[in-house]
C-alpha cells in the first residue's frame, strides 16, 4: 500500500510506537480522500472514531469522578468541555496529525473552515481508537491524561465549561456592568439550509459578530468571538 506521507513521524510526535501500522494510518483516512483513490486499501477512520469517542469519553469521566468531588452536573460541563470539537481540533492540531491527513485535493485545500475542525476533532478520535486497539487501555489512558486531561486546569482556571454566552454575559457584567445584548444582522441561503449573522453589542458598541445554521448558534459564535475581542 504505497501513500505519500511518512507516518513514522507522526508515531514519533504522538510518542506511540504502533505494532499495527495501518491502524495508524486508517485513523488518518477521510471519506473523501477515497474518492479520489479508490483501489485504496483500507476504509475510511468513521468506524475508529465512533470507538475513540466511547474511549475517550470513559477514560475523561473515570478521571474526574476519581480525582473530583463535585456534583454530576459540574462534572458534565467538564467532560463536555474537554472532549468538543474545538478543543479536540485544536489538540490535533498541536500534535501534527493535521499532516497527515489522507484527504481529496479539494479537502486539503480548505484548511480554515468550519469543516476543517470537524475533519481534525474526528481524526483526533480515531487516532484515540487506533492507540487503544494496538496498545490497550492503560497507554490510551497515558496518552489522554498527557494530551486531553492536561487541558483540564485552564479550562477550570477560565471558566471555559461555561457556553460561550454565559462566559461572555458574567465577564461583561463583571468588567463593565453592561448586560450583552444580541442581534440579528443578516439571513441568507434558502429556507432548509439558512446562515444567521448575528452581532453582540454592550449598549450601542458592537464587539463581535458571529455565524450559523441557528440563531443560537450564531449567537454562540458571536459570543467566542466577543470573548476573544475583549481577551476575557
Amino acid at each position: 500500500m504505497e501513500i505519500e506521507k511518512d507516518f513514522s513521524k507522526l508515531e514519533k510526535l504522538l510518542k506511540v510506537t504502533f505494532v499495527d501500522k495501518n491502524l495508524l494510518i486508517h485513523s488518518c483516512v477521510h471519506r473523501s480522500y477515497l474518492n479520489e483513490h479508490p483501489g485504496f486499501q483500507l476504509t475510511n477512520n468513521e468506524r475508529l472514531e465512533f470507538l475513540g469517542d466511547a474511549v475517550l469519553e470513559l477514560i475523561v469521566t473515570e478521571y474526574l469522578y476519581k480525582n473530583y468531588d463535585n456534583d454530576e452536573g459540574e462534572l458534565t460541563n467538564w467532560r463536555a468541555s474537554l472532549v468538543n470539537a474545538n478543543i479536540l481540533s485544536k489538540i490535533a492540531k498541536r500534535l501534527g496529525i493535521e499532516d497527515f491527513l489522507l484527504l481529496s485535493k479539494g479537502e486539503a485545500k480548505d484548511k480554515n473552515t468550519k469543516a476543517r475542525k470537524f475533519i481534525l476533532a474526528d481524526a483526533m478520535e480515531a487516532v484515540i481508537g487506533a492507540i487503544y486497539l494496538d496498545q490497550g487501555y492503560d497507554v490510551t489512558v497515558m496518552f489522554i491524561e498527557e494530551n486531553i486531561l492536561s487541558e483540564l486546569s485552564n479550562i477550570l482556571e477560565n471558566k471555559l465549561y461555561l457556553d460561550a454566552k454565559t462566559r461572555f454575559q458574567e465577564a461583561a457584567q463583571e468588567q463593565v456592568g453592561i448586560t450583552p445584548v444580541y442581534k440579528v444582522l443578516e439571513e441568507s441561503g434558502p429556507d432548509h439550509a439558512k446562515i444567521f449573522k448575528v452581532g453582540v453589542y454592550l449598549e450601542e458598541d458592537l464587539i463581535a459578530e458571529g455565524e450559523g445554521s441557528s440563531k443560537q448558534e450564531a449567537q454562540l459564535d458571536a459570543a467566542a468571538n466577543a470573548c476573544e475581542e475583549k481577551g476575557w
